[in-house]
């Protein structure tokens, strides 16, 4: 066996990161991001022009439907796939850095689907929870990582309630139901996780070297898997809250990111947050052009990537072992 002592390993992510094209990507994609957010708001069942978008945003009149449609509809749908983009790429990068697994995704290792029993049960049980109750079942359920079994159970409890159609939409993944009330309930969760992460860039760094060496560098390592798996938990189930179960986000992204800026999670986090903002917003406006005027749940969109991706990285990492 090859041994690695703990100053190459520090010095490893340092030369092996790459901050400029890092910079370079953040600039970019927000850019992107800019353009995306503007399409996704003037394109729908009603194309609205770019002029009446300003306007709506600048100087909102409600007797003009417009600037309702793009003040109560569009913007929030596009302002939410954007930050539900950008949470659940993070918890993806987080996942896969604590556990160095490139698999790792929330959609993956039971998160979803515990939220999912989480919902199943609120929908069976208490019908008329209000909605902003309800936001707050995905929140217990993404504590558990036991795929097979909630998910059976959630198929069980829609069955027998006949909930099915109600658990079909919210499986399917979309962003189109996307409230103001919902961003403003789950925004303050979000936005204090993404810090967070940000805040646990540099130790996930050490940790994604091995548990040995980052203990070897003086990292508690239990604390920062604590906090890692705290900062996960909101992310993934803040956005499954709003959104339900949008798989493969994490997985897709922080690939992108770890081969386009190296492995300082740093980087991989700050640019995950972007690029997760542009897949889901760019493949929000992608289902909207598949049958218009009817609507294709954005989750099928990305798991039209995902899912032959997710097969690409398994049978790369099979023949690894």
């Amino acid at each position: 066996m090859k041994l690695v002592s703990t100053e190459a390993a520090v010095q490893e992510p340092r030369m092996r990161s790459r901050p400029l094209a890092a910079t370079l990507i953040l600039a970019g994609g927000l850019a992107a991001l800019a353009i995306g957010i503007a399409l996704s708001v003037s394109f729908g069942a009603a194309d609205i022009r770019f002029a009446a978008v300003w306007e709506a945003i600048l100087r909102y009149d409600a007797d003009v439907t417009q600037h309702q449609i793009i003040q109560e509809l569009r913007l929030p749908r596009v302002v939410g796939g954007a930050i539900i983009g950008a949470s659940l790429a993070v918890a993806g990068a987080i996942m896969q850095g604590m556990t160095r697994n490139p698999l790792a995704d929330s959609s993956l290792l039971g998160l979803h689907a515990g939220a999912g029993l989480a919902v199943a049960l609120c929908f069976a049980f208490f019908p008329a929870l209000p909605y902003m109750y309800v936001m707050l079942a995905p929140f217990l359920g993404a504590g558990a990582a036991l795929t097979a079994l909630f998910s059976a159970l959630g198929e069980g409890i829609s069955l027998y309630f006949n909930i099915g159609q109600d658990l079909a939409f919210w499986f399917a993944g979309g962003i189109a139901g996307i409230k103001r009330d919902q961003l403003e309930a789950v925004s303050p969760w979000i936005a204090a996780a993404l810090i967070g992460a940000i805040a646990l860039g540099r130790s996930i760094t050490m940790l994604s070297l091995g548990e040995d060496i980052a203990r070897g560098l003086g990292l508690r390592t239990g604390a920062v898997k604590a906090a890692g798996a705290a900062v996960v938990l909101v992310l993934a189930g803040a956005a499954v809250s709003v959104v339900g179960a949008v798989g493969f986000v994490g997985l897709l992204v922080r690939y992108a990111a770890r081969r386009l800026v190296g492995v300082d999670y740093r980087w991989i986090i700050s640019c995950s947050a972007v690029l997760g903002a542009l897949l889901v917003v760019f493949a929000d406006l992608a289902a909207r052009m598949v049958d218009p005027p009817y609507e294709t749940p954005t989750g099928a969109v990305i798991a039209l990537l995902g899912v032959p991706f997710f097969l690409f990285l398994a049978r790369k990492e099979t023949k690894e072992l």
